[in-house]
């Protein structure tokens, strides 16, 4: 997600406009160029799948594309299991001959408010440099991080329950593409901070669509079934066949691990410590609270990867829609004071919520108990973050002693956020 910083040297003779299907080509080559792979083979196909008209952006000049914008709509869950409409921004770059000219910003600015008058509650994206989108009223919400796990070590898992009666298994591209799509659209409803998956994302994920970077190369895939015969799980991985002379040393690399329950995560994850000639098992990212570590009847054996970091920013456009979908941790009363130059969350609002959860968003007059920037208050909206390291670090400002605390028993979520899907 984005390259290069903008500045105030905006030059109106570059137009911003929407791009037609018959400029991808161009528009595709800047996007390479942006992100530093002027080698990258072309995918029209795969840059048509996802093209939406309306929703690309180019900056132009003359007959050149020197920047590139793209978001899509998506389903972002928030802490509780609903959905709220999410603009979902990808493939922005600002070409290095044309930085500091007001470019992102003016695609930027074009882009949020048609997603505010689409009604969208947050807009959400992933970014390559930490300091480019605060400016523009994103914070970090989630955050992504891998483990790897030694299976000399780790004695294998405790006894634990397992999935009686369910089955394990191997499935062709084909299969994914038919139980995977419903499998994974329960799922990300039980985890905050997921979003959806296109019928394009499936298809590049399966090889039936070919993306620009890399050679896509199959993976093993292996799918959960109960004991009715239902799908409850799907493990995704590869493994790097390595061997020291007569002695294998292979690393299974674990893609995407989805699991409708406990039961079925257990029975995935022991499939994988079984797997022959595998001595590691290195999972790519995995979420914040998921209790894999403690499975193994050694939890040492399982270290963090250098993989990790914040993942997935929210913008809150909407603050009635927003904080109105989720759900809180304690009734109570708090009022933000919300600093946001764009406009959309600018004012004093009252959350107030209820002993089922339940709570209401709205504008106020009443004196605030924190006064905060749309940034910070978009990174605590998940429930990833808190007010009272925010507090210390300077961007909450507490108006009313105590009041930090009380909010963060409000916001508290049983489970951190967590995005499992690049975009």
């Amino acid at each position: 997600m984005a390259m290069q910083t903008t500045g105030s040297d905006s030059r109106p003779d570059i137009d911003i406009r929407e791009i037609t299907e018959d400029e991808l080509g161009g528009w595709g080559r800047a996007l390479d160029l942006g992100f530093m792979r002027p080698d990258a083979a072309p995918a029209p196909e795969a840059r048509r799948a996802v093209f939406d008209p309306g929703r690309s952006l180019g900056a132009y000049d003359g007959e050149r594309c020197v920047g590139t914008f793209r978001s899509f709509a998506t389903e972002l869950t928030v802490p509780g299991g609903a959905v709220v409409p999410a603009d979902a921004i990808s493939n922005v770059t600002v070409s290095a001959t044309h930085r500091r000219r007001g470019l992102l910003s003016r695609m930027m600015a074009r882009d949020l408010a048609a997603a505010s008058e689409r009604g969208d509650a947050v807009a959400i994206l992933i970014a390559a440099e930490y300091r480019i989108y605060g400016r523009f009223g994103f914070g970090p919400a989630t955050r992504c991080g891998g483990l790897e796990i030694d299976l000399t070590r780790a004695g294998g898992l405790r006894s634990v329950p397992g999935a009686e009666g369910g089955r394990i298994d191997f499935a062709t591209m084909e299969e994914v593409r038919k139980v995977g799509p419903a499998l994974f659209d329960r799922y990300r409803r039980t985890q905050p901070g997921a979003i959806e998956r296109s019928e394009a994302t499936w298809r590049l994920r399966t090889g039936d669509l070919r993306g620009s970077i890399g050679d896509w190369k199959e993976p093993f895939v292996v799918v959960h079934r109960d004991a009715a015969d239902q799908v409850t799980g799907m493990l995704t991985y590869s493994v790097a066949d390595v061997w020291e002379g007569k002695r294998p040393d292979c690393t299974l690399v674990v893609h995407d691990h989805l699991a409708l329950d406990r039961a079925t995560a257990v029975a995935l994850w022991r499939f994988a410590f079984s797997v022959d000639w595998v001595r590691r098992v290195e999972v790519r990212d995995i979420a914040p609270d998921d209790p894999l570590p403690l499975l193994l009847d050694d939890p040492r054996a399982a270290r963090a990867t250098e993989r990790s970091g914040d993942f997935m920013w929210v913008r809150v456009l909407d603050m009635t829609a927003a904080f109105g979908a989720r759900t809180y941790g304690a009734p109570g009363r708090v009022v933000f004071a919300v600093s946001d130059p764009a406009g959309y969350a600018e004012g004093r609002w009252a959350l107030e919520t209820a002993p089922d959860g339940s709570g209401s968003c709205t504008r106020t007059a009443d004196p605030a108990d924190l006064a905060l920037g749309v940034g910070a208050l978009s990174s605590l909206y998940l429930g990833g973050e808190t007010v009272s390291r925010l507090t210390a670090a300077g961007l909450v400002e507490e108006l009313v002693p105590g009041a930090a605390v009380r909010a963060d028993l409000t916001l508290r979520t049983p489970d951190r956020p967590w995005c499992p899907d690049m975009f």
